[in-house]
């Protein structure tokens, strides 16, 4: 498990935006990385980092509510403040009811802000403190390969590795030894052991399709620019339309 320094993650597809929150966070003592899409931030994330994630709803590519998905998807645990200046009530209630820590619309206060992060930074904190064994296998989630997390979600669901085969188009052999490698790497002795850790961590099933009837998710806008059971008190509510 990772013991770094807690990090507040920027993604915001505005430069100005990114460099404003970068000094903001760092002079208020916090360690803060930027990234300029969802896309660049799911390529250098550290899936064992603890903090939380500072995201923009509208972007190219990738909006927030679609990395948000694949954040949780993935079993990745940092907590989501949505920040944005294209919210409305409909958004933040789909943000919050995602596990959004929080949602702000901007123009924000830095003292708003800054008290939102270290809230989710505290309960994130909180949270692997409680749970060390959940965090730790979602940490050794984060490690299975493409192919081998399509096969935790079939076998989870219960397919055979025949279905499982048939579904996934190879061989197999190749089902059961990415099968093996699955149990090595989440650390179980049984398939009983690897559902209930499953539905423990509360990770969405990202890939298998329902089975086959076989029987068997001072304001920042006015700078000068150069979410695991979290509580949910977000400033939900319609922005002004700012960025």
């Amino acid at each position: 498990m990772s013991q770094a320094q807690p990090t507040v993650f920027v993604v915001d597809d505005d430069a100005s935006v990114l460099r404003s929150l970068q000094r903001l966070l760092q002079s208020a003592g916090w360690a803060a990385q930027t990234y300029s899409s969802p896309e660049e931030f799911l390529r250098q994330r550290d899936p064992t980092a603890s903090g939380c994630v500072i995201l923009d709803v509208e972007m190219p590519g990738l909006d927030g509510f679609e990395l948000q998905r694949l954040l949780a998807e993935e079993g990745m645990l940092l907590p989501v403040i949505f920040l944005t200046g294209f919210g409305d009530v409909p958004s933040s209630v789909r943000a919050m009811r995602a596990g959004a820590r929080n949602f702000l619309c901007k123009p924000v206060t830095e003292e708003d802000l800054l008290a939102s992060v270290a809230e989710a930074v505290e309960a994130d904190q909180a949270y692997r403190r409680d749970n060390a064994d959940l965090v730790a296998g979602r940490e050794r989630l984060m490690t299975l390969t493409t192919r081998e997390r399509q096969v935790l979600d079939r076998v989870v669901a219960g397919r055979l590795n025949k279905q499982t085969a048939d579904e996934l188009g190879t061989a197999l052999k190749t089902i059961k030894v990415h099968r093996a490698r699955v149990m090595h790497k989440m650390n179980v002795r049984s398939l009983a052991q690897l559902a209930r850790l499953m539905e423990r961590m509360g990770v969405a099933q990202a890939t298998a399709p329902a089975p086959a009837d076989t029987g068997d998710q001072s304001p920042i806008g006015d700078l000068s620019f150069e979410s695991y059971g979290r509580t949910t008190h977000g400033h939900g509510g319609a922005c002004s339309g700012r960025r």
